[in-house]
């Protein structure tokens, strides 16, 4: 990391140092759960970016940012331009953010640097092909360089998924002066992330989300330049997912039919969306386990459960003895792949309980003839690999929960294990082994962000590193990121939103930041005004500890 100078802040932003945090009368040490000592909110020199770029250089001249005539423009010669929708669109979205809440003047007292203005932001692709068209993926460039000078300040990327991590760290480096007026330090940037799976995981089933719910959480998400939106579509509770090719399993298997689905349009929307932000919309859909509503509408798909020699009428898990099963499956998946143009389906694989399996004469039988003898793993990794090369001759790649792998399922090359399990030992042994036989792995154990507990949490989420594990320089490189997942348990659109934020920015910083960046105290600094700047922009992210925003959540 680059040393920086000190960055200018002006007198407005003096709240922060008057965050007194634990020093309120009314907080009792005796009472005090979290066994942190009380810290005042301190000026980083990094500002507020967030997660830190990767160099930063910055000085104290400053420009004035004039709302009534700054423009974020296309440069000359850039690659792209008015046709593409992509960035014209997150030009405006950006200078709303950096002008839309100001109650200031346009015009700020002209201080010691003089009278320095920086009236453009012109934006550089330097690639022949932009990608203005194109879906973000797990290869997408997304690094770029930010230089803030006079005459003008000049962001430049070779692809526009760059461009848009670009815009977000300079609207984080605009402030406001004592006046109301936006200023800019004049600084140099270099960035890229230092993972290129950086994900949130959130549980569409256990309880339904309004898309308006998800859309703010993709737009949040690219404040914090996460770049995968893991839609864990439908469990065991709930199937909302619409299908064209089985429409009745979403009208049986849904909370409701009519309110509580999501249509193709608002999966078309949602992905959609997402792009425009360089987000990556990755669905879900967990078998054989995790499957009572897919039952529902769908006859004979799951196992009918035995109570001695007759059936219970209960079922299990996805039968995997009928060939209807795998023909259901095929066309199922074709449909996914068809509708979600990201490279890869996650086909869950985890937690199948095996008491129906045990319970049902055809499927002992069925046992008996594979020679599997009693071992029920094997009649998983006998569907596993049979669902696998289901999706893969719909050319998806596919992630599995790590179970998958611990049962010795064979793989092809590019299946991703996500890694959920264990504790701290026990996830780094994981990613140990499944590096160590050439798969790519995502680690989320750490970051189970429906984990709650009194106090600053977004610490041990902050200090968690998915390449913390014994292996070689080679095993680290198949490390390919991370999630913060959100299961739905005891979450809905009533509070999803603070538990999720700004949690969750602890574990953008450390997917997107290098590797040594590890200052606990100037990370709270920081985060604390990033916090607030969500906030401004609508977010309720939740605090980080006793404190205040200079302009407070309104609600909707």
């Amino acid at each position: 990391m680059d040393a920086a100078l000190p960055l200018s802040l002006p007198l407005s932003l003096l709240w922060l140092v008057l965050l007194t945090l634990g020093l309120s009368r009314g907080l009792q040490p005796d009472r005090r759960a979290d066994s942190e000592a009380p810290r005042v909110v301190a000026a980083s020199r990094y500002g507020s970016l967030w997660p830190l770029p990767q160099t930063v250089k910055t000085s104290d001249a400053w420009l004035l940012l004039p709302g009534a005539t700054f423009r974020i423009a296309d440069a000359t010669g850039s690659s792209s331009g008015p046709s593409c929708s992509l960035l014209q669109s997150a030009y405006r979205r950006y200078y709303r953010y950096v002008f839309g809440s100001s109650k200031g003047p346009q015009e700020g007292r002209r201080g010691p640097a003089g009278p320095a203005v920086l009236t453009e932001l012109q934006v550089s692709i330097t690639s022949a092909d932009p990608e203005c068209d194109a879906f973000p993926g797990v290869t997408s460039d997304e690094s770029y360089e930010l230089t803030v000078d006079q005459p003008y300040a000049v962001l430049r990327a070779p692809k526009v998924w760059g461009a848009l991590r670009g815009l977000e760290t300079f609207s984080q480096l605009v402030y406001e002066d004592e006046f109301g007026a936006k200023r800019i330090n004049c600084t140099t940037i270099s960035d890229f992330p230092r993972f290129a799976h950086r994900g949130i995981l959130l549980d569409t089933s256990r309880h339904f989300l309004p898309i308006k719910v998800l859309l703010a959480n993709l737009e949040t998400m690219a404040m914090n330049k996460f770049n995968v939106f893991h839609w864990h579509m439908v469990d065991d509770q709930s199937f909302p997912y619409v299908s064209r090719t089985f429409p009745r399993i979403s009208q049986q298997g849904a909370y409701h039919p009519y309110t509580h689905v999501y249509t193709p349009a608002d999966v078309k929307m949602v992905i959609e969306f997402g792009r425009l932000r360089g987000i990556r919309v990755v669905p879900e859909f967990d078998t054989p386990g995790h499957t009572q509503s897919w039952g529902k509408g769908q006859k004979d798909l799951l196992t009918p459960c035995y109570s001695g020699d007759k059936p219970s009428g209960s079922f299990g898990p996805v039968n995997p003895i009928l060939n209807a099963t795998y023909d259901f499956m095929s066309k199922f998946f074709k449909e996914i792949s068809a509708v979600f143009p990201d490279a890869y389906v996650h086909l869950g694989g985890d937690e199948v309980d095996f008491t129906c399996w045990r319970s049902n004469p055809d499927v002992q039988n069925f046992m008996e003839q594979q020679g599997f003898g009693q071992d029920f793993s094997k009649l998983e990794s006998f569907y596993i690999q049979k669902l696998l090369d289901i999706v893969a001759a719909t050319q998806k790649g596919y992630m599995i929960w790590q179970e998958v792998f611990d049962n010795g399922v064979k793989l092809e090359a590019d299946t991703v294990i996500h890694v959920w399990k264990g504790n701290q030992e026990q996830y780094q042994s994981e990613m140990a082994n499944v590096t160590s036989s050439g798969f790519q792995a995502l680690l989320s154990t750490p970051w189970y962000l429906n984990r709650i507990s009194y106090g600053q949490d977004w610490r041990g989420h902050y200090k968690a590193d998915p390449q913390d594990f014994k292996g070689t320089a080679e095993q680290k490189k198949l490390v390919i990121g991370g999630e913060a997942c959100l299961w739905g348990e005891y979450v809905d659109a009533t509070n999803l939103t603070p538990r999720l934020w700004p949690r969750a920015s602890a574990v953008a910083e450390r997917l997107w930041s290098a590797e040594d960046v590890t200052d606990i105290n100037d990370a709270f600094n920081r985060l604390s005004v990033h916090r607030c700047r969500m906030v401004e922009r609508g977010i309720p992210a939740e605090p980080l500890f006793s404190s205040y925003c200079p302009r407070e959540y309104q609600g909707n």
